[in-house]
């Protein structure tokens, strides 16, 4: 919408059979990974799938990404190339680029968006096309294809490396569980470089014949429902905090949401007054919750059109067609019986092929039988349906984004004055998580909250920058020297004023 841009399905593959043309012809090959960071244009969802014709691996980096970031994800991978929009808000991506150059020893080129070297790419020369179809005839579906960053526990983000098969019958199915067709119209205002975006959206879209609607380059909340108006759209995505900040427009009501039918809600768990909201008030009848992780595809289970409300505000649905669950006891693997609380557990067609060149996380996060570990603690009642209730792993989820508190302090480590810090989340009435910094300054230094963001900025992503600021002289200890941070948390909570955001779920 944001563009002006609309093509039928037969424009949008001739462009990306040019563009993959154009990835042939300049030398790039099967296997060779190229980056791409923009926010939500069409030309990501002409990337997306010209990579994956001709059989190059697409590496998603987040718009938000700084430079500490972007050369971390461009070098892990040995990207060959980048594709970048040339801005988006405060970000230059052409100075931040050439920035990183020199970190990055692979990286050959880089192609911004609408200047003449991406337009040269689109090539129509037809013995170029058929030298690119026939590198697509030669391509497995069990090909890595995709490469996404999610934030690891040792500080450093892993590249959930993804093939054609993952993703494609993944987006698939979440849509035809929503039972979207060729007559459907879904609003992705969700980020194409995560999973909810380029699969549930762009490839769920695509398997099943119904229209993408772009509403912006990024979350704006009254272009969202414009989107929806104007171009009568049945589903729409986003996190929690999406669909609160879209009722809570003044002028919500004046806009006509009659069209809407389903969509999907996921990133973190629904309160039920959102959920009533979303059916009573945006006529979203059939909207569901899914879950998964990034490592997943994402998906692994979904609620039902026609589930009570009950079990779309008190479970994350059942499992996805042609995949395995279990709640497994975290020490011994074991399988535990329903009702019983456990570590979830999925395998199938879903699972990732790995870490990207990352072999000891990968076992560690996969076991022998196929099994990926998700660190997520569950409950499956009776009927299948399952409950999540809580993280093995040290996550905090602020606002759909998953932030590893160990990445952040491993960041702040480096600043001068900081002898020691631990990062948790706290809870907040808009995210769902804060993060918070308890930070043990070095003997004579001084740092306060606005010192530690300044240090932040520009250099870690705007949702990973510490919210609140505590200044202690040790950290609370067990016995055997582990950091309690479940007091941590508790000291917060009251300093703060938060508990009754924290006896209403607010995280």
């Amino acid at each position: 919408c944001h563009q002006g841009i609309r093509w039928t399905y037969d424009e949008f593959a001739d462009r990306v059979r040019r563009l993959a043309t154009g990835f042939v012809s300049a030398g790039l090959e099967p296997g060779d990974r190229v980056g791409l960071w923009s926010p939500n244009h069409a030309e990501w969802t002409l990337v997306q799938f010209a990579t994956a014709h001709v059989g190059i691996i697409l590496v998603n980096i987040n718009p938000a990404y700084r430079t500490h970031e972007l050369a971390y994800a461009l070098h892990q991978s040995e990207c060959r190339w980048l594709i970048a929009a040339p801005t988006f808000k405060s970000s230059d991506y052409r100075a931040m680029t050439e920035q990183v150059r020199a970190d990055v020893p692979t990286l050959e080129r880089a192609v911004f968006f609408w200047d003449d070297d991406w337009d040269e790419l689109f090539v129509d020369d037809a013995g170029a096309m058929r030298r690119a179809d026939d590198r697509s005839r030669g391509l497995s579906a069990d090909d890595a294809i995709n490469i996404q960053y999610t934030s690891g526990t040792t500080g450093f983000p892993k590249g959930a490396t993804l093939t054609h098969r993952n993703i494609l019958n993944n987006g698939y199915f979440v849509a035809s569980l929503q039972q979207l067709g060729a007559g459907d119209r879904l609003c992705i205002p969700v980020p194409f470089y995560h999973c909810f975006g380029m699969v549930m959206g762009n490839l769920g879209c695509v398997s099943t014949g119904a229209t993408m609607v772009i509403p912006g380059d990024a979350f704006d909340p009254s272009v969202v429902l414009r989107a929806v108006q104007d171009e009568r759209c049945t589903s729409l995505y986003g996190v929690p905090t999406m669909f609160i900040a879209e009722m809570a427009l003044p002028d919500f009501d004046g806009y006509d949401l009659s069209s809407l039918r389903t969509g999907v809600m996921a990133g973190s768990l629904c309160p039920i007054e959102v959920m009533r909201g979303c059916i009573d008030r945006m006529n979203m009848a059939d909207v569901g919750i899914c879950y998964g992780m990034t490592e997943t595809s994402p998906v692994s289970t979904q609620t039902l059109p026609g589930d009570t409300i009950e079990h779309r505000t008190e479970s994350v649905g059942v499992v996805h067609p042609h995949v395995e669950i279990r709640v497994c006891d975290p020490a011994t693997g074991d399988t535990i019986a329903r009702g019983e609380t456990g570590e979830f557990c999925t395998r199938g067609y879903s699972v990732m092929q790995g870490y990207w060149n990352d072999p000891d996380r990968t076992a560690a996060a996969i076991d022998a039988d196929g099994w990926m570990h998700t660190g997520d603690l569950a409950v499956m009642d009776d009927d299948g349906y399952v409950n999540i209730v809580g993280r093995i792993k040290d996550m905090v989820i602020r606002g759909g984004e998953n932030v590893y508190p160990r990445e952040v302090e491993e960041f702040l480590y480096t600043h001068p004055a900081v002898e020691d810090v631990q990062v948790i989340g706290v809870p907040d009435a808009r995210y769902g998580e804060e993060l918070m910094a308890w930070i043990k300054p070095k003997t004579g230094a001084t740092i306060d909250l606005e010192t530690m963001r300044a240090f932040c900025q520009g250099r870690i992503a705007h949702y990973k920058v510490p919210r609140y600021l505590r200044l202690v002289d040790e950290f609370p200890m067990t016995v055997t020297g582990k950091i309690r941070k479940v007091e941590m948390r508790e000291t917060s909570i009251a300093e703060l004023g938060l508990g009754d955001i924290a006896d209403a779920g607010g995280s």
